[in-house]
């Protein structure tokens, strides 16, 4: 009793659906009392308070404080009579949960009534709140701001199956917290566990290194070579990668030819695949170089007859396909007279030199010589997508890094999207086999999502993502969104994430963006984002059974995306810089990080 005495702090005035405006006690003189030989603050924007009813407590958060709290019904005798009400004090709550004996829920079943008294909320009650979580599905991530006594847990269960967004400006934290949340996954050592992080910039190769196996665009040194088959693209995905442009009669005319080539290679692989469903856009291995040969040779060739296919001229120069070296035949009279030109070519020369360009450019080896999975000029591969798919999603290490900073940007929005699209469809179609996404399921984590998933944008990235974001939950696959600026994601897909986990945030713009995106009733909370020190965020949504301002531990080996400490690198002796530009222009020309001899 004399502990209840010691925190109550007000009573119930008017409750407005789920918000509760509560008149502060006039006898508190203390913002701060001490309870048990602990200092509590008393209405702090984001705190909890306790409503007791019989046997249930009631919790919710602090989330207006002073006359911006005052019940609308008082705000206009405020108006008229100031002076007799200038020194009630006043805060509106939210409530999030209820306590029936040493449990705690999220949501309420019961509702105060007005003058039901308001009480602090103690350490106590906080283990109850904070508490309660199933340890072999819940990992620790950092401790509650409030107390670094509580530990910060999240379910895993719900933050995979209901997505989740880890948001905040630059520098506040972000790679250290997705660090963080997937080592803590990690190290649970799931037998199956399985965490595709989609990295633009290979910030998690050294940080998550003892739980991932990384892939990265020729760099065979340090990583295992990515590879993203060409053939695996949607038709229209591989024929934006070349430049020049087509008219709609001559792209069904391609789309023909690739669709012929691809039912010939099936035939070739012996692939078990009806003939009659397969299409450009079939997963299904075919040789570019020999459908750039022959869509090259119909153009170039020339007749000694007009119209007659049958007196081709004699070849002045044999092609070879695996070389990309063109067929040559006697040049078309200027005058009119024979040889004569192929009256049925498409005028596709200058689209089929981009192609050739782009096929023989060493940016595009990871798309055009795709390892064990280059057709042939039959279209027959050594390897094929099972095997890239196993290497990605079924080895031991439960985290895989796609490391796409070697991939050239003009393509990282086809190239990223089509990697989560052969992921997501795999898993989509294996759904009743053990590594089908309901029975193995996937967390994709992607790093910088607003590079490659812009609001309004069309592209099979956005696409896939929404898809995913959309229908991932019920077949097995989870969405991690990392971005500095949410205010340039689709909003669909933002609002799909069950969790929200925000970092300090200065843009007023994106903080918008992130209230649209939460619970009404919290979106007062947003303000906080700016005054939140790095590496604190607040953590809301399904994972977490109340919304909570969280301090995340610090990972060990720092993400390459972490800042530099200029005071520490400047006060270090350089002492070879002439052989360090040398290596540093070396690895420019070459796309790749070569660290320097010691």
């Amino acid at each position: 009793m004399l502990q209840n005495r010691q925190t109550e702090i007000g009573e119930v005035d008017s409750i407005t659906g789920n918000t509760i405006a509560v008149r502060l006690l006039d006898n508190i003189r203390s913002n701060m009392p001490i309870i048990d030989g602990v200092v509590y603050r008393v209405g702090q924007i984001g705190s909890f308070i306790k409503i007791p009813l019989g046997y249930a407590n009631l919790y919710g958060i602090v989330t207006q404080i002073g006359s911006a709290a005052i019940p609308e019904n008082l705000k206009e005798l405020v108006e008229k009579d100031y002076d007799s009400l200038k020194n009630a004090r006043w805060i509106n709550i939210t409530l999030v949960g209820e306590q029936v004996g040493k449990k705690f829920e999220r949501g309420v079943t019961q509702y105060p009534t007005t003058g039901d008294k308001v009480h602090l909320v103690t350490i106590r009650d906080l283990d109850i709140i904070y508490g309660g979580f199933d340890k072999d599905s819940s990992i620790n991530v950092g401790n509650i701001s409030v107390s670094e006594s509580l530990e910060a847990r999240v379910d895993i269960d719900k933050l995979i199956s209901r997505h989740c967004a880890i948001v905040g400006s630059t520098g506040s934290g972000k790679s250290n917290s997705v660090a963080i949340l997937l080592e803590a996954i990690a190290n649970k050592q799931f037998k199956s566990c399985r965490i595709l992080v989609i990295d633009p910039h290979g910030e998690y190769n050294e940080s998550l290194s003892k739980f991932s196996k990384v892939f990265k665009v020729d760099d065979a040194e340090v990583a295992t070579s990515l590879y993203v088959p060409y053939w695996a693209l949607p038709f229209n995905e591989l024929l934006n990668i070349f430049s020049g442009n087509l008219t709609d009669s001559n792209r069904e005319y391609i789309r023909q030819k690739v669709t012929e080539a691809k039912i010939k290679s099936a035939d070739a692989n012996e692939l078990e695949v009806d003939r009659a469903s397969i299409s450009a856009d079939s997963p299904i291995p075919f040789s570019l170089k020999q459908l750039w040969f022959d869509l090259d040779d119909f153009e170039r060739q020339t007749f000694s007859e007009r119209g007659n296919p049958d007196s081709l001229t004699e070849k002045l120069v044999n092609g070879n396909p695996e070389n990309l070296i063109s067929n040559e035949y006697q040049p078309a009279s200027a005058g009119g007279g024979a040889p004569f030109l192929n009256n049925q070519a498409k005028g596709l020369l200058t689209f089929l030199d981009s192609v050739r360009n782009k096929l023989k450019d060493a940016r595009y080896k990871f798309l055009f010589q795709p390892g064990d999975m280059s057709p042939n000029s039959d279209g027959l591969v050594e390897g094929d997508l099972d095997k890239m798919l196993l290497s990605w999603l079924g080895e031991e290490n439960p985290i895989t890094i796609l490391d796409l900073s070697g991939i050239p940007s003009e393509v990282m929005t086809s190239i990223s999207g089509t990697l989560l699209k052969i992921v997501y469809e795999a898993l989509f179609w294996g759904l009743e086999t053990k590594v089908g996404g309901k029975n193995q399921p996937l967390l994709i984590v992607l790093e910088e999502a607003h590079n490659y998933l812009r609001s309004g944008e069309n592209s099979i990235s956005s696409r896939s993502v929404q898809t995913i974001a959309k229908e991932g939950r019920k077949y097995g696959v989870g969405l991690l969104l990392v971005t500095q600026r949410p205010s340039e994601l689709d909003e669909t897909v933002l609002s799909q994430c069950g969790t929200m986990i925000a970092l300090r945030m200065n843009n007023s713009k994106d903080r918008g963006h992130i209230k649209s995106a939460i619970q009404d009733e919290l979106q007062s909370m947003v303000d906080l984002l700016p005054s939140l020190r790095t590496g604190e965020g607040l953590i809301s949504g399904e994972s977490v059974k109340i919304p909570s301002r969280v301090k995340f531990f610090k990972i060990s080996n720092a993400p390459r995306g972490s800042n530099p400490k200029a005071s520490k690198q400047w006060g270090m002796e350089i002492e070879n810089p002439q052989e360090e530009y040398a290596t540093l222009l070396r690895s420019w020309r070459n796309k790749t990080y070569k660290k320097s001899e010691l």
